[in-house]
């Protein structure tokens, strides 16, 4: 499930309303990235990946990752000629890594700071 692209931040009020059929009661999006057509969705109690499918994007698969189930993360920061930052995520029964790729105005220490803040409680 390794989805390609450069994310940028987006407003976690937006998202809480865009993807509001999405979340359960009282579930809170704490960040959220926007890649080319897909979205990366940090709540409060999971992951979620919306993936948009197809030429025209109307065919949607969401992706939900309780964070319970990430076994660990890496974060590769960006350098002088890889300007883009990535994150790896393992989940429990998986062998290949959830990969996302984060251009330099995210900061990729933030988006590690959300998953430490959630995956180990």
């Amino acid at each position: 499930m390794a989805l390609f692209g450069n994310a940028h931040t987006v407003d976690p009020a937006s998202a809480q309303q865009d993807y509001a059929r999405l979340l359960g009661p009282g579930e809170r999006v704490h960040a959220a990235y926007l890649l080319i057509r897909d979205t990366i969705l940090f709540t409060d109690r999971r992951l979620i990946m919306v993936d948009k499918q197809g030429i025209t994007g109307k065919k949607v698969e969401y992706h939900s990752i309780p964070y319970r189930s990430i076994t660990h993360f890496a974060v590769e920061t960006a350098g002088t000629f890889d300007l883009d930052a990535e994150l790896k995520i393992w989940i429990s029964g998986s062998q290949m890594p959830v990969q996302k790729t984060f251009t330099k105005g995210v900061d990729i220490y933030e988006v590690q700071a959300i998953l430490t803040q959630f995956v180990a409680r």
